[in-house]
């Protein structure tokens, strides 16, 4: 117990040194310290919570250009955390990240102007903002953008790219993704019309949803076993058995 005592008070100390050597290299401008300590104040590791605090470091950061910082300032300023709310004032900072590639700004500043939100609507934006965070994989994208060029909101109509884009998210795992990707094939959009498929990729949707969405999937999913016969039912089940076993590590 007492070299335990001593083991932890030791690592304490470590700790504490090592956060005002942070403090100290924040203090001095660098880049990272700042971010850093920006986090540090965000989580509230090592130091109490404060988001007035992590905002002052994330801005110090944001400001000498750091992407992260700058995408993490703007969810500052969307939630009103440690600043006042400022959804005009999110979008500023989300596009300054969003420039520099970073695809969660992307994906976001493609969010804000689908809805309007701290910029003018404006659906076409809305498209290149997603496309360029789904061009990185980002997976909230691909679905977001699959909906909009589905639809034809902002881009030229592609079910074909929409079908596609579906996939990409059905294949991670996404729910809504995946009920979008059994719309498809039930409809005969983008895709050959198949009830298999439109089973298969209902029933997985409906198998990871809660709430109500849980209830709107699995209502599609019954909607279409109704119109198979008993051969498709059986395959649309094994191939959902194994898209899960396969997927399931």
């Amino acid at each position: 117990m007492i070299l335990r005592a001593i083991a932890l008070g030791l690592l304490l100390v470590a700790c504490s040194l090592a956060q005002t050597a942070l403090k100290e290299k924040a203090e001095q401008g660098d880049v990272d310290a700042q971010f850093n300590l920006g986090m540090m104040y965000y989580e509230g590791k090592g130091v109490p919570r404060d988001y007035v605090e992590s905002a002052s470091w994330f801005r110090k950061a944001a400001d000498q250009g750091h992407a992260i910082a700058q995408y993490s300032l703007g969810a500052i300023y969307e939630n009103g955390r440690g600043v006042p709310q400022d959804k005009a004032e999110a979008a500023r900072w989300y596009r300054k990240a969003a420039d520099q590639g970073e695809e969660n700004a992307q994906f976001k500043l493609g969010v804000k102007y689908s809805t309007g939100s701290g910029v003018p609507q404006d659906q076409a934006e809305a498209a290149r903002w997603l496309r360029m965070a789904a061009d990185q994989d980002d997976p909230d994208a691909q679905i977001l953008l699959s909906w909009l060029t589905r639809d034809g909101r902002g881009v030229a109509e592609d079910p074909a790219e929409a079908a596609r884009r579906a996939r990409a998210g059905a294949d991670r795992g996404d729910v809504s993704a995946q009920a979008s990707l059994g719309e498809m094939y039930r409809d005969g959009h983008g895709v050959p019309e198949d009830y298999v498929m439109a089973y298969m990729w209902l029933n997985l949707a409906a198998s990871g949803a809660s709430g109500e969405d849980q209830k709107r999937y699995s209502a599609a999913r019954n909607n279409v076993a109704a119109k198979m016969t008993s051969q498709q039912f059986a395959q649309a089940q094994r191939l959902a058995r194994e898209w899960k076993s396969t997927n399931s590590n």
